[in-house]
């Protein structure tokens, strides 16, 4: 089960030409005695001058405010999405005219605000195209900038620089890690419990070192660790600063106790992003035994080795379905086309999550797990773009409905985009965007799913003049995505630090239009609604939401800012920087509660990065008083009791100009209230009725009376009638609707569901593997259930509360075959049976395919697999025949074909059984018409057959080649076969030539008179092939009667052996003086004999032709 993935900004690509606007720049005041329409030409030609030169600077279109800013000729500007938890040396050293910050000063006409503005470059960084930018706490002036050159090509950052600020960024010191050695910092990383550690991960500009830089003190300085590994990732530990783990592209995971210095080799094989600590141990998802499988595993950074590690959950789960969020640990295991979900509850043992019986979900994401609840999106079997949204009970197992038909989007690589965002601040509300017959409407919840109403549309514009739009036909609607790059807003930002505030980009309407985004902002959490610009807008809080701060996403250079200190209502602009800059981001202190931030950009694709620092604080030269407070109560749109209570918070009033601070708190009051219809749920089993809202009807496949699958004899258990009070709901007092569940006691119920397995292993084991067994019962009664259990051969035990204690069932198979496992449950109720078979085999080692080379068009062709070990069971043989994708299974290891057409067939064979796989290809060459003719051996050959493939290979190529040359035929028109077996015999192949039709011999009839369909040249061959083989066999027999004297008897004389001849015509009397004659051998054919040249014994052998055949 995978995360559920933040929506990313898609930005509107405006178009290159673009130009400024007058609204991008301040207002310039003129000498009062010049004329009018002096002063305004003047105006108009300063405009158009600045317009052009602006546009003539812009190389082409930029994304800003994006991951990457395109630049035509140059290698993009980028963002790493991680920046905001990483992080630099002293090497002092000031740069250039950056050590001088430049500063104006802006004075707003109608509420004296007074801003200071300081710019800073860094200087010798124009070709870098990547920066991280990361203030490194609460309560510190300090800023650290690492700019990187990321080549994309070899994927490797190449250069790099490390800077700090210690006053709030109003100067900049270029660190010097190693002077006089260059070093490339790919990352840094902040501790979360003690920002005051960071972590620079380096290494030389060869890539041969690899090391770590550990401060403690937030940069000031670096104490320098070497390492053997590279690591890809550092996670600190969420409670123990010293502790790091380091995970390593090629799956490695090393752990640390002392902040880097000293590290372990924990695991191999691992799951990149699926490492997660605990308290004292490490979840892990690594690759199992078996390949391709995975396995939820746990162990302790003291002693992780692979005895020590313990396994989580049962059997192997899907590849990145690990997930540990707060109490929760999620996973899920795919089998066949079904998937299951399983979930475990403050670490205790894995259940499976119970959906409606019928949602049947293809894909599960997770939105949110705090409050002590399970909020996710599920996409049914029949949804394609959008999912439907559940709500658990605590423990994370059962799931009710609480929205349909949310609007999703597929990303690249395989991730999910889902319009649900959770708003910051307030709990159980949230924004979705509702996709229904095409159109897509945004709905809020103030109770976390219990209840959904459109957003009410402002009733003026961002100029005070009435809008058409009213409810219910016009609706406000939001585009609900999060930027991709961290230091920018998405187009909805709330923040925790400022309850209440929503400011989001979208349009009036009847439904979400995709093209239009207007800002509007809620200073009420939703309730009502203002339109504050006709464009979208970067926004950062400040001072806890006391000053709101604007940029325009845009496409061009800038050089002011929008900032409100009144929640939005009036807006003022401020020139932060004297030349326009393309603005890459926006960033404050963590927290949002200063009033210090820092606007960072180039001025071109080919400048220096430069950050400009904007301080608020000379407007505000007080801290807030409780007399500087209002108070506004936390409403929807019809209720004032939301989730059983009545909150109220205060904010500062519009004429207060003092500091929030870092001690503000904006909750006031909370009242409970009685409890009512509202403040329940639909329970599991359950759906709310379309004709009353407030009334939960069963659907038609649960029966709410029957028991739970935890119910014993002798306890009692209540029937639930369908409501379930919302989880963190502070309502006091019970409705009559939760009063009416009836309680009833539990009955000895048959067991139901008996399940058996392996426990971490696959059905399929080695001779002498342990094997553990589980047992799983779904329901009834297990205190009194007695388990008979048969392993199969011939182990037989019976257990009492099997599937309670959790007792293990250990065996060890010593012999290859198949068992038949069967587990039997029974009690007075009635009784259960499971039965699983397991393989035990040893993995194949080799199969070798036979079949003849040759084969006729449309002839039956015996294929034959040997398959070593030759005691190897159950092995399944996977027959691909030609360019067919479709193999031919069979259990036996031969197979009967026939090729319909000639030309060159490929014949592969594939033999598995469950453990492993082997495969041989063989290549049959099929013709219309050829001549085979059988050839036997003296029995001598029979002494040296070891009946091997390979073997039978050799002798053939050997015949082959012997044939060739004394009968001047070319050898790729013969073939010999040595058949399996003894004695040992052989079919000698006669292909057909390319020649021209000749005259017809005598031979030829003589040969086969069958009157089958073939060239003269077949017949001719056929009968030189006659008299090669007999003049072999006399030379064979020759030259083995000198040497292997007395070892056969008819081989003694020259004239007996060549009366063992067996030739299946008549010779003619000129063929006879040919055979008699040795006119076709020469001396040289002694080296030919099978084995070596000096002449192996398993040439000693005579060659007998017997009755030919014509195809």
């Amino acid at each position: 089960m995978a995360p559920l993935h933040r929506p990313v900004v898609r930005t509107w690509h405006r178009d290159s030409s673009t130009l400024f606007s007058l609204s991008d720049f301040a207002p310039v005041p003129l000498p009062l005695s010049l004329p009018h329409s002096l002063f305004l030409a003047a105006a108009y030609l300063c405009v158009f001058l600045l317009t052009v030169s602006a546009w003539m600077a812009l190389p082409g279109p930029v994304r800003c405010g994006s991951v990457a800013l395109n630049r035509r000729g140059w290698e993009d500007r980028t963002f790493d999405l991680n920046g905001g938890e990483r992080g630099f040396l002293p090497g002092q050293k000031a740069v250039g005219a950056g050590s001088t910050p430049r500063f104006r000063r802006a004075l707003s006409w109608d509420k004296q605000m007074s801003l200071l503005s300081s710019s800073f470059v860094l200087k010798g960084d124009a070709t870098h195209n990547q920066a991280m930018v990361h203030w490194t706490g609460e309560n510190s002036s300090v800023i650290l900038i690492l700019t990187k050159y990321y080549h994309a090509d070899s994927t490797k950052v190449l250069e790099s620089s490390l800077w700090r600020s210690s006053d709030y960024g109003t100067t900049y010191t270029k660190l010097n890690l190693m002077p006089g050695t260059t070093i490339v910092v790919t990352s840094f990383y902040i501790c979360p419990t003690n920002k005051k550690k960071v972590i620079l991960v380096g290494s030389s500009i060869n890539e041969r070192d690899q090391m770590l830089f550990i401060s403690t003190d937030e940069g000031s300085s670096f104490q320098r660790q070497s390492i053997d590994f590279t690591p890809d990732t550092l996670i600190f530990h969420p409670k123990e600063e010293d502790k790091l783990l380091a995970y390593c592209k090629e799956g490695r995971l090393f752990a640390s106790a002392d902040l880097g210095r000293k590290w372990t080799l924990l695991q191999e094989r691992v799951t990149k992003d699926r490492v997660f600590w605990s308290n004292a141990a490490v979840f892990v998802s690594q690759l199992g035994p078996a390949l391709l499988s995975y396995l939820y595993v746990t162990c302790l950074i003291q002693n992780c080795s692979d005895k020590m590690v313990t396994a989580q959950f049962l059997g192997k789960i899907d590849h990145n379905s690990l997930l540990v969020q707060d109490d929760y640990v999620f996973v899920k295991v795919t089998t066949g086309n079904r998937t299951k979900h399983y979930v475990s509850y403050r670490r205790n043992e894995f259940v499976q999550m119970r959906f409606p019986k019928y949602a049947l979900p293809k894909d599960v994401q997770i939105v949110s797990t705090d409050e002590n609840q399970v909020f996710l999106a599920l996409q049914e079997w029949y949804q394609s773009d959008t999912y439907n949204l559940y709500q658990s009970d605590p423990e994370g197992i059962y799931y009710s409905i609480v929205l349909e038909n949310v609007r999703s989007t597929k990303q690249p690589e395989e991730n999910v985009l889902i319009d649900i965002l959770e708003v910051r601040g307030i709990k159980g509300v949230f924004l979705a965007n509702q996709k229904i017959d095409g159109r897509v409407a945004t709905v809020i919840t103030y109770n976390k799913g219990r209840d959904w109403e459109p957003l009410a549309p402002p009733t003026t514009d961002m100029n005070g003049k009435p809008v058409s739009c009213k409810a219910p036909d016009c609706h406000l609607h939001l585009h609900l995505r999060w930027a991709d790059n961290p230091y920018v807003s998405g187009t909805v930002h709330t923040k925790d630090s400022a309850p209440g505030l929503i400011m989001g980009a979208g349009n009036l309407g009847s439904k979400l239009v995709e093209y239009k985004e207007e800002m509007y902002i809620s200073s009420d959490c939703g309730k009502t609604w203002r339109q504050v610009f006709e464009e979208e807008h970067h926004i950062l809080y400040l001072d806890h939401g006391g000053v709101i701060v604007a940029i325009k996403d845009t496409s061009i250079p800038l050089k002011i800012l929008k900032f409100s200190i009144d929640e939005g209502r009036t807006w003022n602009i401020h020139n932060f920087t004297s030349t326009s800059v393309f603005v890459d981001g926006l960033l404050s202190e963590p927290g949002d509660e200063t009033l210090v931030m820092t606007v960072f950009g180039h001025i071109s694709y080919r400048s220096d990065w430069e950050l400009v620092k904007v301080d608020f604080r000379q407007s505000f030269p007080r801290q807030c008083t409780e007399s500087d407070y209002d108070s506004w109560q936390f409403t929807d749109q019809k209720e004032k009791c939301i989730m059983g209570q009545e909150r109220t918070f205060r904010k500062r009033k519009d004429t207060a100009f003092c500091i929030k601070g870092k001690s503000y708190t904006s909750a006031l009051t909370n009242k409970p209230c009685q409890c009512t219809e509202k403040d329940y749920n639909c329970d599991y089993g359950f759906e709310q009725s379309h004709m009353e809202t407030d009334r939960c009807i069963a659907d038609f496949w649960y029966d709410p009376d029957s028991p739970p699958e935890d119910c014993h004899l002798g306890q009692t258990y209540m029937s639930s009638t369908g409501y379930r009070k919302m989880i963190s709901n502070s309502c006091e007092g019970e409705p009559n609707k939760q009063q009416s569940s009836k309680k009833h006691s539990c009955p000895l119920l048959a067991p139901k569901g008996l399940r058996v397995g392996i426990k971490g292993q696959m059905l399929a084991v080695a001779p002498g593997d342990d094997i553990t067994f589980t047992v799983h019962q779904e329901q009834g009664d297990t205190s009194s259930t007695k388990y008979q259990v048969d392993l199969g051969d011939g182990v037989r035990t019976i257990y009492q509360n099997l599937t309670v204690t959790d007792e293990p069932i250990q065996h060890r198979y010593e012999n290859p075959g198949i068992y038949k496992v069967k587990v039997k449950a029974e009690n007075m109720a009635g009784h259960d049976e499971a039965t699983m078979y397991i393989q035990v085999t040893a993995p194949l080692q080799e199969v070798h395919l036979e079949v003849v080379p040759i084969a006729g068009r449309n002839h039956e062709v015996n294929l034959t697999a040997t398959v070593l070990p030759s005691e190897a069971n159950l092995t399944v043989f996977y027959w691909w025949i030609g360019d067919s994708m479709q193999p031919i299974l069979t259990l036996q290891n031969n197979l009967l074909t026939r090729f319909p057409g000639t030309g060159k067939v490929s014949v592969t064979v594939q033999a598995t059984n469950s453990r492993s796989m082997v495969q041989d290809t063989r290549t049959v060459r099929v013709y219309d018409n050829f001549q085979v003719i059988p050839l036997s051996f003296s029995r001598n050959l029979d002494r040296f057959n070891p009946n091997i493939p390979e073997w039978r290979d050799d002798i053939g190529q050997v015949v082959t080649k012997i044939l060739a040359k004394i009968t001047g035929v070319p050898q790729n028109s013969l073939v010999t076969v040595v058949k399996p077996g003894l004695p040992t015999s052989a079919n000698l192949y006669v292909l057909p030539l390319d020649t021209k039709p000749a005259k017809r011999s005598l031979f030829v009839d003589k040969v086969c008179y069958h009157g089958a369909a073939g060239s003269a040249g077949v017949w001719t061959l056929a009968v030189i092939f006659l008299i090669g083989l007999i003049a072999t066999g006399a030379f064979i027999l020759y030259k083995f009667k000198r040497k292997l004297p007395c070892t056969h008897n008819y081989a003694q004389m020259h004239s007996v052996k060549e009366q063992e001849m067996i030739s299946p015509v008549n010779h003619s009397e000129d063929t006879q003086q040919i055979i008699q004659g040795e006119e076709y051998i020469d001396d040289d054919l002694d080296s030919q004999t099978l084995g070596n040249a000096g002449g192996s014994p398993a040439f000693r052998s005579l060659i007998r032709t017997t009755t030919n055949h014509c195809y």
